[in-house]
């Protein structure tokens, strides 16, 4: 059975689809919100926050954008309750799609080729990726949830994880850390990769919660859970740094790209998630995740860049010289219908010549 075949046949699928695709569409909202209420400020002279000024504190607009984006924090949560990590995890990137979108729309910023483009691969590699989602092995309970964790490949893949970031930490972030955008990045995509595991794990809780077991006795839980503090704050710590150091269209997509792979990378080997997945169904599945980071990085990375002419490859820009030169020709051609037959030079020494002789006769 393939993987998108078997996805499909449950109804848990497509409402954790659904909350994948709501909480990117309010995320992604909630941006445009959040910079409408900071403009604001600046049109009326008060002090932004980019000046140490609170005064956004005080603009519904801001506050709109802040509950979006907490609903759609939640609506992704709750997103990897039902729906296998692979898919959810890059499908996070419709809420920057969104986010272009709108700002083009109310806030009057300019999206280029590149990025309308690259809006089109990120809706085409998502449509790929939830036709071949794969199915995980099915976790309804903490109790299954722990003999996942008691896995050997998951404690081995785990205890990699953990050495590599303590090394990038510690030896490769003072050397290296200012200079190669890769040290920082990669802290936060490995440690992001065990804080998805968890979510996982913490929504299971509450759907147990929910149904009325005993879950906060159970000690897991909280083990989930403050195992997933601790992840978030380093994400934040290192990914703050690695943005204060480079350019956000640098950080944004590598970060994206690491941090997607290694959440579908951990989700294979906890759930099994690829097991039992037809090779197309594996092809299909990697190749809408390339086609959605060739969509990230064209709205990133040429975002300031104008669409000109001259960016056009040599043999584009030949055949437009060529159609101006046909152009020019035929205007030519055509102005040479109407010229008369004579130039006025010679029109005149006619007419002087023809006076003359006129003169001479009489």
């Amino acid at each position: 059975m393939g993987g998108g075949e078997a996805a499909g046949g449950r109804p848990g699928f497509y409402l954790g689809l659904g909350l994948a695709l709501a909480s990117s569409a309010f995320i992604g909202g909630s941006f445009v919100l959040k910079k409408k209420g900071l403009l604001r400020l600046g049109r009326r002279g008060q002090a932004r926050a980019g000046q140490g000024g609170h005064a956004y504190l005080r603009e519904w607009l801001w506050w709109a954008g802040l509950l979006c984006m907490g609903v759609g924090e939640a609506a992704n949560f709750a997103a990897y309750a039902f729906a296998p990590a692979t898919l959810v995890t890059p499908l996070g990137a419709l809420s920057v799609l969104v986010s272009a979108v709108l700002s083009s729309t109310f806030l009057n910023e300019q999206l280029n080729v590149h990025g309308k483009i690259g809006c089109l691969l990120s809706i085409l590699g998502s449509t790929v990726m939830v036709i071949h989602a794969p199915q995980e092995e099915e976790v309804s309970s903490l109790e299954s949830m722990a003999e996942k964790l008691k896995d050997p490949g998951f404690i081995v893949f785990a205890v990699c994880v953990l050495v590599s970031s303590l090394l990038l930490i510690f030896v490769a972030g003072p050397r290296y850390g200012r200079s190669n955008v890769l040290v920082y990045v990669l802290v936060c995509s490995a440690i992001g990769s065990l804080s998805v595991s968890c979510v996982k794990g913490l929504g299971i809780a509450l759907k147990e919660l929910f149904a009325g077991k005993p879950v906060l006795k159970e000690p897991l839980g909280w083990v989930l859970l403050v195992c997933l503090v601790i992840c978030i704050s380093v994400q934040i710590n290192y990914l703050n740094k690695a943005l204060d150091i480079f350019n956000t269209s640098v950080v944004t997509p590598i970060y994206y790209v690491l941090f997607t792979t290694a959440v579908m990378t951990c989700s294979a080997i906890l759930f099994k998630e690829w097991q039992h997945m037809v090779l197309d169904n594996i092809i299909g599945t990697i190749s809408g995740f390339l086609t959605i980071v060739s969509g990230i990085f064209l709205l990133h990375a040429f975002r300031d860049v104008p669409f000109t002419p001259d960016l056009l490859p040599l043999f584009l820009q030949q055949g437009r010289a060529d159609v101006r030169t046909s152009w020019r020709s035929a205007d030519r051609h055509q102005s040479c219908q109407h010229r008369p037959l004579l130039p006025s030079e010679d029109k005149d020494s006619q007419s002087a010549e023809e006076e003359e002789e006129e003169g001479e006769s009489v």
